[in-house]
């Protein structure tokens, strides 16, 4: 990358949009006026974004990218600026009857900076989506993109220069050495969406300044598909939570738990869909391209390795090796019950492969996902209440779609984030906001009070009144 920003110009660019927050704290008017300028940005420059955003993967499919970057951004735009008004007054608060008369309150106080770390594989509605929650929290910002989508990075900072002076916001560009050094710069929040194993770097960076975190990661996350839920409805729900982006989500089902008895009539309703969905996948407009060659061989390995141990590998649509190759593509593709020592079951796919595994009691479905880490989303797929809260009962996970796929990430009035090795923290409408700003209390004395009292000598407090307040 040819404009890439050295790293001894961070600290600098952190303390120019420090000493502008000093000097002048967004208010009310100023986060408006900035969240109105933004999805005006983004409405104008939509198609600029489709073809930075293709450029970068060889080949996005135009609709997943107008759904999930310009659908998703504008609609959390505009929903933080109709709710700034009310997020932003003080909430009353409880003194207690020991301080009356006193009057409490809670108000939500902006931190100063705030630094984004967005990833490649949704790179415009996940560094827009926490940086415009941060600018309505009167933050300032200061972004670091993926640099494995060089051309939406570029973009990216281009939109966000026509919108805010460089003492507002700030974007970084550059590779892994200046991530590390980003992360350790003493913001006041951070945000960082990635994978685990680089979320735990990240995280150790951070603890040297204190700096508290909103780590989105990801992981394995299970759907579960009891055998009261139809098949062929379970099989369209799960091919687009797991083609959308060709499985390049990190909500995405990374595997399926399904009733002994469904399982064969799902893998064959999952090769419909594919059929009527990409009937000549190779030349299809509508399914994406893995981002570059490191993670198409990475894929492919996962299914090598699935076969070379004898597991039932089924392709659901015919592509030319060739040309897989050259355009990177990875044909939705299913793998029968494979065991704990496949590679594909030993981290986050990433990817259009789908393990199908049979149980035949529910209850040995909840533990399999309960034996391993907190996953980022969790699909049980069941009409039976009953089956579905004992899914919910027994497994901790950072959000849930029930009898569908990825549908609770666009429910924008619900926290988004993780558990454990999934993340820590969430985003999205108010949960976003809260943790962008400080709930400062604040109490207010009268002129007559309580600690008027309370000071010595105590000889002159009566014992009965003591004891009625240390109760």
């Amino acid at each position: 990358m040819d404009d890439q920003t050295p790293v001894d110009a961070l600290r600098p660019t952190l303390d120019r949009l420090r000493g502008a927050w000093e000097a002048r704290r967004p208010d009310a008017r100023q986060r408006r006026a900035d969240l109105d300028r933004l999805a005006g940005a983004l409405r104008e420059g939509r198609a600029a974004m489709v073809d930075a955003i293709d450029a970068d993967f060889g080949h996005r499919s135009t609709h997943e990218t107008l759904l999930a970057e310009s659908m998703g951004v504008v609609s959390e735009v505009l929903r933080l600026r109709r709710s700034l008004g009310r997020w932003m007054r003080p909430e009353r608060g409880e003194a207690g009857w020991r301080l009356w008369p006193a009057r409490a309150e809670v108000r939500r106080e902006p931190l100063g900076v705030v630094g984004v770390m967005s990833p490649w594989n949704y790179p415009v509605v996940l560094a827009l989506a926490p940086l415009a929650t941060a600018i309505a929290a009167g933050n300032h910002v200061h972004l670091k993109p993926s640099e494995q989508a060089p051309r939406t990075s570029a973009w990216l900072r281009e939109l966000l220069a026509s919108v805010f002076p460089d003492d507002r916001v700030a974007v970084a560009l550059g590779g892994p050495e200046l991530a590390s050094a980003f992360s350790a710069l003493p913001f006041d929040h951070l945000v960082f969406t990635g994978s685990t194993a680089v979320g735990r770097k990240v995280m150790a960076a951070a603890a040297r300044n204190l700096t508290p975190l909103t780590l989105e990661l990801g992981g394995k996350s299970p759907a579960i598909v009891a055998a009261d839920f139809p098949p062929a409805k379970a099989a369209a729900r799960l091919a687009t939570g797991k083609w959308f982006n060709a499985g390049q989500t990190c909500i995405a089902p990374d595997y399926v738990l399904v009733a002994r008895g469904s399982r064969d009539a799902l893998v064959e309703a999952l090769r419909a869909e594919v059929r009527a969905r990409y009937p000549d996948l190779a030349a299809s407009s509508d399914y994406t391209w893995i981002i570059n060659g490191d993670h198409h061989r990475r894929l492919r390995a996962l299914v090598d390795d699935a076969r070379a141990r004898g597991l039932e590998v089924i392709e659901l649509a015919d592509v030319d090796p060739a040309v897989a190759v050259r355009h990177r593509i990875i044909p939705p593709t299913v793998v029968l019950d494979p065991g704990d020592d496949a590679l594909l079951m030993q981290g986050e796919i990433f990817g259009p492969v789908l393990p199908v595994i049979a149980y035949d009691r529910l209850e040995d479905a909840i533990t399999f996902v309960r034996r391993r880490e907190r996953p980022l989303a969790l699909y049980p797929f069941s009409h039976d209440r009953a089956t579905v809260e004992a899914i919910l009962g027994q497994v901790v996970a950072g959000g849930v779609t029930v009898n569908d796929t990825l549908l609770h990430f666009a429910a924008h009035g619900l926290p988004f984030g993780g558990v454990g090795a999934s993340g820590m923290g969430a985003y999205h409408g108010r949960a976003g906001f809260d943790a962008m700003t400080k709930a400062m209390p604040v109490l207010w004395q009268r002129r007559l009070a309580a600690s008027d009292l309370l000071r010595p000598p105590w000889r002159g407090l009566p014992d009965r009144l003591v004891r009625l307040l240390a109760r």
